[in-house]
């Protein structure tokens, strides 16, 4: 196999994975506290490895993600859904923050991960849907230079803050 195609398995595979993972998180697993561990600890191994899954893609510049493919609708009932389970652990200080109170907090892990999920999901359905996988993957690495590259190193750090502090 060359690595070209083992790239993109190994994409499409921790894609897939990551639009599971979100997919099945639910208010039952998150109203325990070993819930919030588990997602905060699931989500701490994930989005590195699909960083580094997107990374080998490299740029590409004369694509757009998928963003206007994606039912906005659909987007806010999702953020909707992942900003209420993820609660007081949500929103966090993003650098150009200033003001002290928690009212103020710009970031947000659910909006991140809506982000993210949107682009990979749209763009696992084209992959099922065409047969050549070039466009796809060029959108994929658009989006990623574009948009959810920042969301996915936001809710990384957004993650190893909430490790570190021990909030979960």
């Amino acid at each position: 196999m060359r690595k070209t195609e083992l790239s993109t398995e190994r994409l499409t595979a921790v894609a897939r994975e990551y639009c599971d993972f979100i997919e099945s998180v639910d208010a039952a697993q998150l109203g325990q506290a070993q819930g919030s561990v588990a997602l905060v600890g699931h989500l701490s191994r994930l989005l590195p490895r699909l960083h580094a899954a997107i990374a080998v893609l490299g740029d590409a510049d004369n694509a757009r993600g998928f963003d206007h493919e994606i039912d906005l609708e659909r987007r806010f009932a999702l953020y909707s859904r992942l900003h209420e389970l993820l609660g007081e652990m949500d929103a966090y200080w993003m650098e150009f923050d200033v003001a002290r109170d928690g009212q103020e907090k710009s970031g947000s892990l659910a909006d991140d991960l809506t982000d993210i999920y949107w682009e990979l999901k749209v763009g696992l359905q084209h992959l099922r849907d065409e047969a050549d996988l070039a466009p796809t993957l060029r959108s994929w690495g658009a989006g990623y230079r574009l948009n959810w590259g920042q969301h996915l190193v936001d809710a990384e750090r957004h993650l190893y803050a909430l490790r570190a502090r021990k909030v979960v």
